[in-house]
This record gives C-alpha cells, structure tokens and sequence, in this order.
C-alpha cells in the first residue's frame, strides 16, 4: 500500500478520539535541531498542530541520543536501512561514530510508537535519523555533496514495523492528511509529494 493509499484508508478522527501522529519535534518548532535551533519553520508540519483532531508526539531522536546543539552528522556507507543492518555508520562531521547513539533513540522512538499506538509519522526530511525520501550519501558539507534517495535511521525502524512515514515536503500526502482530520478542508490537487517533483526526478535521473 502507497503512502496516499495508507493515508486515504485512515479514519476520520474526532476530538475524543483523535489521530495519533508521532512528530520531529524541530518540526513543531522545539529547538533541538544541531545547532540550537528548529531548523527553520515548516508550515505544512505546524498547521497539523493547529487541529483537535490530532494528538501528536514529538520526538527527537538526536537531541535524545547527543543533545543539542551538538556537531551535524550524516550516514556513510548506506541508509537507515543499511545502519540497521550493520553495514553503514553515522558519522560526525568530524569524523566520531555515533552510530551506536542513534540505534538506542531510533529504538525510543519505536518504543513511543508503540505505546502511543501511532497512526503515522510525519518527520523531517534529509535528516539522518528521521529523513524519508531523500537523505545526504556522507558528509554534508563535503566539497562536492551528495544526495541519496532513502531514510534516515530512525525513520528506517519505523517503516521496518510497519509504519507509515511522510514528510512536512510530501505536499500531496498532506492535503489527504488535512482533509482527514478536517473533512471540511479541500484538497489541493496540484499539490505534489516530493518523489514527484521536478528536482528529484531530475537529480536522480528518474527521467
């Protein structure tokens, strides 16, 4: 089942029985992205925040494993998937391993989902731990940076158990989200989830 399938199967929600979204808390505007900060603002995640309809939460996977701020890090060698597997490492920009770290928090944030009974998550794209489309191939501020179509660790635990995963930059996905915790909102349908923007085809040579 796709992503919008999933999304379209879901119940409609109600106030005393509200959908259950496990969140990046950057994304909710908490200041635990690397340097200090929320990364900057991302409205298509907030607006979730703005309905009763929902009960989401939030979780940081390397603010929970290594503070903040703390040094960027990135995966090498793979993806999430591949961290899982033992076959990659999340590396420091400086070069320290923290790849035990983020195996202990990709394991709480299964643990939350599994006790809150999670319906979906919606976390932060490109992110190492929480990415779901497209994630950085090494460091990222290399000289010559590399993108990678995949998930980030923690995001890789949850779609291995069965959880579905979206992006605040999956548009279309979130128009069918907002539309279940609010049937009165329309949809969009211009609206496009990232896989099928014109850049991610053209990067990864998709046409």
């Amino acid at each position: 089942m796709t992503d919008k399938e999933y999304l379209n199967s879901l119940r409609i929600p109600t106030k005393d029985n509200p959908l259950r979204i496990l969140m990046s808390a950057c994304l909710s505007g908490i200041t635990c992205g690397w340097d200090g900060t929320a990364n900057g603002e991302y409205p298509s995640a907030l607006k979730v925040l703005q309905y009763d309809t929902v009960k989401v939460f939030k979780f940081c996977p390397e603010e929970f494993s290594f503070g903040s701020p703390r040094e960027m890090c990135d995966i090498h060698g793979g993806t999430g998937f591949d961290v899982l597997d033992g076959k990659a490492k999340l590396l420091t920009e400086s070069g320290h391993d923290w790849t035990e770290g983020i195996l202990e928090a990709s394991a709480q944030m299964l643990k939350i989902a599994q006790q809150e009974n999670i319906e979906l998550a919606l976390l932060m794209d490109i992110s190492a731990a929480c990415g779901s489309q497209v994630i950085y191939n090494g460091n990222r501020f290399s000289d010559n940076k590399v993108y990678q179509i995949g998930a980030g660790v923690a995001s890789a635990l949850l779609i291995r158990n069965g959880y579905k995963v979206i992006s605040q930059r999956d548009y279309a996905s979130l128009e069918i989200l907002y539309s279940k915790i609010d049937p009165s909102y329309p949809i969009d349908p211009t609206k496009l989830d990232h896989h099928e923007i014109d850049w991610y085809k053209k990067y990864f040579k998709l046409r």
